[in-house]
């Protein structure tokens, strides 16, 4: 979840303050590394799903402030649009026992919440992007009541001096501008985090990078986006353009991206604080009172406010989180580059293939991201946010192979033996990892359920918003049956 920030005017003084501050941060951030200080002997994981509020018909629902209010549970919270919410799964051990009921508290947690939302005349839907939203649905009066929201704004169109290009091919390409950041609400998406030691950071951010094409492929789930049929992940390509702070003449110079894969593999963690701190401009330059030398210097855990607040606004699609937790520090890989949805089944799934691909891969001899460049790591990515399952990838050992295909033969076994060295139960590796090979053998992904069904209801004389309102008001009422996606049949 965001950090929330006052509202608050921004000066020159408050950005030369800001960046000192950031420089610090990374200079105790270094000693802690040095000095081994963190918190991995028992590695947890973390889940965050972002969602969407529809109204009786279908349409987006601009009422979270009310829906958080009847939730009341502070696991829950907004996000960036008036249609959406967030909520945090807390922590647990991926082997234990809290990891194997996972599946049902999520449904729980989805279930109590929609209930809440219905007294106020809403439903919950778990999708990459909502299907039913319309040019007119995004603008500066929907962005959420939170001053973080307001500045954040506002931050980024000083720094992108015009407004935002979006461009989006496919079926029917998309062309349009915005003149603020709500197209970036249309994106709702799982963060899957993995707590990890220093000394293996590298490892599994580099795994979590080689495999975010796969991930993408099998979990598409964002093909519809004002009325446009586009990528089978749209939600990629959106994100990547409605945060750009950079105007044409920047990209010409070769300025990086706020949404960003990066640029090469790495060794440590502090690679990419670093990078953060020399690529990036502050866009919330907010300072706290802390002095984060002299709380090291004092035997106590700095929070290093200003580091982790720089953090979260570069959109890195795996993130590195810096955090303390009852009085000791962590760090955690924060995988950004799923969709949320369609069932808590599939969520589950999804995590449980992420979770365990990356521990085989992280501990491999020979490890892939040394036979594999990084510039088709991001190509891997993108023909996988383009295609969905029918994408042809590249692996080093197989060459380029359609997705489906690289995943049954090559990741779904490193997932099995990488969930079988976290500890996690027999059954329910087999359970959730045989959702993973039926959507494989079935190509049926929300994304390719999503657009089977839009024809099916235009071929039977629908228009294309009706046949979107019937089919999100169906995947709603599938989503709450938790039955995984691959199992939905095509129709209303």
């Amino acid at each position: 979840m965001g950090r929330d920030v006052a509202s608050a005017n921004i000066s020159g003084e408050d950005r030369r303050r800001y960046r000192e501050k950031v420089r610090r941060c990374l200079d105790v951030l270094a000693r802690m590394l040095g000095e081994s200080q963190f918190d991995f002997r028992r590695p947890h994981i973390g889940l965050e799903i972002e969602l969407n509020l529809i109204d009786a018909v279908g349409d987006p629902l601009m009422r979270n402030a009310d829906v958080l209010k009847a939730i009341a549970d502070p696991a829950w919270a907004t996000e960036l649009g008036q249609f959406n919410l967030e909520i945090n799964i807390p922590p647990r051990e991926l082997g234990g026992e809290g990891a194997g009921e996972l599946e049902s508290e999520v449904r729980d947690h989805l279930l109590h919440a929609d209930g809440r939302a219905q007294e106020v005349g809403g439903r919950l839907v778990m999708i990459g992007i909502l299907p039913t939203l319309r040019r007119g649905d995004i603008g500066e009066e929907t962005l959420s009541a939170n001053a973080r929201y307001k500045m954040l704004n506002d931050q980024i169109f000083a720094a992108r001096g015009e407004e935002f290009h979006i461009a989006i091919d496919g079926a029917e390409p998309l062309r349009m501008h915005a003149d603020n950041i709500t197209p970036e609400a249309a994106c709702t998406s799982v963060q899957f985090h993995l707590q990890v030691s220093p000394d293996q950071f590298g490892a599994y951010w580099n795994a979590a990078q080689a495999v975010a094409g796969p991930q993408v492929a099998t979990a598409a789930n964002s093909p519809f986006l004002f009325g446009h049929r586009l990528w089978q992940e749209s939600r990629i390509r959106l994100f990547e353009q409605s945060t750009d702070t950079r105007p044409d003449e920047l990209k010409a110079q070769g300025v990086r991206p706020r949404v960003w894969f990066g640029e090469r593999w790495i060794t440590s963690v502090f690679d990419l604080f670093e990078e953060n701190t020399r690529y990036f401009p502050a866009l919330l330059p907010l300072c706290d009172e802390e002095d984060p030398r002299a709380v090291l210097d004092a035997g106590g855990v700095p929070q290093l406010g200003e580091l982790t607040l720089h953090n979260g606004t570069v959109y890195r699609w795996n993130r590195p989180i810096y955090a303390v937790f009852k009085g000791r520090p962590h760090l955690r890989v924060e995988n950004r580059v799923l969709p949320a949805g369609p069932s808590a089944a599939d969520v589950v799934a999804n995590g449980a293939f992420y979770y365990g691909v990356v521990r085989a891969l992280a501990e491999e001899d020979r490890p892939v991201w040394t036979r594999l460049s990084f510039n088709t790591a991001e190509e891997n990515l993108h023909r996988a946010a383009r295609d969905g399952m029918d994408a042809m990838m590249y692996w080093p050992g197989m060459g380029n192979v359609p997705a489906a295909e690289l995943v049954l033969r090559k990741l779904l076994p490193l997932a099995y033996e990488g969930l079988d060295r976290w500890g996690v139960d027999p059954a329910r590796r087999d359970r959730l990892l045989g959702i993973i090979e039926r959507r494989c053998v079935t190509g049926r992904t929300g994304a390719a359920w999503q657009v089977g069904t839009v024809e099916e209801l235009e071929r039977s004389g629908a228009s294309r918003q009706d046949a979107l309102r019937m089919m999100t008001r169906a995947y709603a009422a599938h989503m709450r049956g938790n039955e995984p996606v691959h199992t939905w049949p095509i129709g209303v």
